[in-house]
């Protein structure tokens, strides 16, 4: 273990484990991969800029709709074997006590979770970020980032040595100072690694990433340029799923589904041949329909 500027200690962490899950069947047959990255705003649906004010209080206190909004989620993520979440919460009085990353989990017939909490506000808030996998992991690791407390990384690999798959899933400060200190930091973590997925709210575009930042020696892909920010009228291009160029992409999605401020991306991967079905756990089975 180590740390990094900040109370919460670096470590490895296992799984939580949704038992009722657990089949498999194995991989699939054609190697891909679906994956999603979700900023849910606590299941806030916010649908116009004055629903900032109007809605804001949704933030501190429970409330009748938020169900309703997280049921729309999990529909949303059945689809997908590997989901990146941020702003959920873990179980405080504005979710009603509910772990949404936990309640996600099964709502979308995960077998696997991690929650990350970041910000322990106790009973007022727990925010977090979160993982739900079909396959099982090799390794969990829990990254606060650099900068004011509050921000964290979630590192999630499946296999073992530099042939594994490496996913970070993260959660990016406004400010560009700031996000650059953080992006230092992932790129000292996936180095060693050569099929690498970045997958996250960034909260800056993806030529930033690419061409400015820590980022730009890796050679990573943005397959998606579009916009996912404000989600009724998307002018932001914040949200991004990168990928090292040893993984194949079949598709990419920025998905019309103003459930929160922010629109999911979805991408969907095949695996080289030392990452397909001798190398990782099985996957469970689930709905798989196209990936438009």
């Amino acid at each position: 273990m180590r740390r990094w500027g900040t109370e919460r200690v670096v470590g490895l962490h296992d799984p939580q484990v949704n038992e009722a899950h657990l089949e498999s069947t194995g991989l699939p047959a054609d190697s891909r991969l679906r994956l999603l990255s979700f900023n849910i705003q606590v299941g806030i649906s916010t649908e116009k800029y004055r629903h900032y004010l109007t809605r804001g209080w949704q933030h501190l206190l429970p409330h009748n709709g938020r169900a309703g909004n997280l049921q729309k989620i999990g529909d949303l993520l059945g689809d997908f074997d590997l989901v990146a979440l941020q702003e959920a919460d873990g179980g405080s009085i504005r979710s009603g006590y509910i772990n949404q990353v936990e309640h996600l989990a099964q709502l979308g017939a995960f077998p696997y979770w991690y929650q990350q909490l970041n910000r322990n506000l106790g009973r007022l808030a727990q925010h977090s970020n979160g993982v739900l996998s079909r396959l099982k992991p090799s390794a969990i690791e829990d990254h606060p980032l650099p900068g004011p407390k509050g921000r964290g990384a979630i590192l999630v690999r499946f296999g073992e040595g530099s042939e594994a798959l490496v996913v970070v899933m993260m959660h990016l400060a406004l400010g560009g100072r700031t996000r650059n200190l953080q992006l230092a930091y992932v790129r000292e973590l996936i180095g060693g690694y050569k099929h690498q997925v970045l997958m996250g709210d960034m909260n800056t575009h993806a030529i930033d990433l690419l061409q400015n930042s820590p980022l730009r020696d890796l050679g990573l892909l943005a397959p998606q340029v579009e916009a996912t920010f404000p989600s009724w009228r998307p002018q932001r291009c914040l949200d991004h799923i990168l990928l090292s160029p040893t993984l194949t992409l079949e598709s990419v999605q920025v998905l019309a589904q103003p459930i929160s401020d922010h629109l999911p991306v979805a991408v969907e991967i095949r695996l080289p041949g030392s990452l397909t079905v001798d190398a990782l756990p099985a996957l469970s089975p689930g709905p798989r329909g196209p990936l438009a």
